[in-house]
């Protein structure tokens, strides 16, 4: 009997303990995850963790053999910028530049001149290179004695005036100049002017031509300058003759001048009036 008692004890503690392996589950417990090893004979980089230290203590410092690989989004990759080139600016030339002439006077009476190269060039060819040994100046039209006049004839034979005038461009630009030179009117008066003639047309080398009235250029004495501030005019200028036309916009002051030409065409045009220039070109 002692023998099946304790047969049936054994059996039984048997039987409760795989009941309670089958129908209780075990508390869960934290995995451990152990890294796989590395052979020994390949360098490795530790892989970085989050720092659990305390604000106050920093994190440990990488030693100098140590290298830490930090992912794109924490640290991009840091782009390089040329510094910026630098060019030189340069002034615009909206004119051209000013030219000198030694010797020209700068002042006359008290008054202050303009350089002669504060007059620009405004050609419709070019500057004119006029050899002052074959030069003629014709006197034409509607006059008794037509006239073909040399330089010496002009200068050398008729009286000689100077006169301060300012003259004024369509561009913007004025200066103020002593010119010197011989009256349009004793041209004329030589030529035997014929009464009916009303307007005087002035010719140049280049092709250009523009008019004025006769009564405006006697009243005025109106100038055919061969000098400007005290030198004989360049050929930039207007060598050998530039015509004076003072209180007109300076597309009349003819320059190269090789012809006069009297007419009773008032409606005449020059170069410039036939483009659309006022045929007055007063100054205001």
């Amino acid at each position: 009997m002692l023998v099946i008692g304790i047969f049936v004890a054994v059996l039984f503690v048997a039987l409760l303990a795989n009941h309670l392996q089958n129908g209780i589950s075990p508390t869960p417990q934290p995995s451990t995850t152990v890294p796989s090893a590395i052979p020994s004979s390949t360098p490795s980089s530790p892989t970085p963790t989050t720092s659990t230290t305390s604000p106050s203590t920093p994190p440990p410092l990488a030693s100098p053999s140590e290298s830490i690989s930090l992912s794109p989004s924490s640290s991009p990759t840091p782009s390089f910028t040329s510094p910026p080139i630098t060019i030189p600016s340069f002034p615009v030339q909206t004119s051209p530049p000013i030219m000198l002439y030694p010797g020209e006077v700068r002042e006359y009476n008290g008054t202050n001149l303009s350089s002669i190269g504060n007059v620009f060039e405004n050609a419709i060819a070019g500057t004119q290179f006029v050899d002052k040994s074959n030069y003629k100046l014709s006197v034409s039209g509607l006059v008794n004695k037509p006239l073909q006049l040399s330089y010496d004839d002009i200068v050398g034979k008729h009286q000689i005036y100077q006169k301060i005038v300012t003259i004024h461009c369509v561009e913007g630009w004025s200066a103020t100049i002593l010119w010197e030179g011989v009256l349009v009117k004793d041209l004329i008066q030589d030529a035997k002017a014929d009464p009916n003639a009303s307007t005087i047309i002035f010719h140049a080398t280049d092709g250009y031509s523009t008019a004025l009235p006769r009564d405006y250029v006697i009243n005025n004495n109106i100038m055919l300058a061969y000098k400007m501030n005290n030198l004989t005019i360049p050929p930039e200028r207007g060598f050998p003759f530039e015509l004076v036309a003072e209180s007109k916009y300076g597309y009349k002051w003819i320059k190269w001048l090789n012809g006069i030409e009297l007419s009773n065409d008032t409606n005449y045009l020059g170069f410039w009036e036939s483009r659309g220039y006022s045929n007055d070109a007063n100054v205001p």
